[in-house]
């Protein structure tokens, strides 16, 4: 498969299992944590599908389209490692997703970020939220749900923190 097919059914899994959580979330309370703006696409369809829920963007750059730039308030600079780790007054409580795409595509980096954002992970997400991650965390106290029909195992991971 070229990597422009890969891309694009990424890209379709990643709206799909998005859609399917905001279905989810009813009126569990929290923010949403959007882990890397990168360009910006996955937190402009967040504010699209999710208008009524406060969306907090972590990330070390502004390199997105002007458009999809969080307000002041809503956006965290610097290393998520760094940032995650010491955001939960400006948040103000756990989150109901949080959504993180940072994966690196090699190996031995994915693995390393998966070791430290799993922990952090299972902090800032309260009881009955949901985590979708392009990596596959270690989360204790989550279960790992089953992948919608059509998305490939491994591509993306969903959980769901335990009651």
């Amino acid at each position: 498969m070229s990597r422009l097919d890969s891309f694009i059914r990424r890209l379709k899994a990643q709206k799909a299992l998005l859609e399917d959580i905001a279905g989810r979330l009813g009126d569990l309370e929290g923010p949403v944590l959007e882990l890397g703006l990168g360009n910006g696409r996955t937190y402009d369809h967040l504010r699209e599908i999710l208008p009524d829920r406060e969306i907090f963007v972590f990330d070390r750059d502004l390199n997105c389209h002007p458009s999809c730039i969080p307000d002041a308030d809503h956006m965290i600079f610097g290393e998520i490692h760094d940032t995650l780790a010491f955001c939960g007054p400006r948040i103000g409580s756990q989150a109901a997703l949080i959504h993180a795409d940072i994966g690196s595509g090699d190996p031995t980096t994915d693995l390393a970020t998966s070791s430290w954002l799993s922990p952090l992970v299972s902090i800032h997400t309260r009881a009955g939220g949901y985590v979708l991650s392009g990596l596959a965390l270690d989360l204790k106290d989550f279960k790992e749900l089953d992948l919608p029909e059509g998305i490939r195992p491994g591509r993306y991971h969903i959980y769901r923190k335990v009651d």
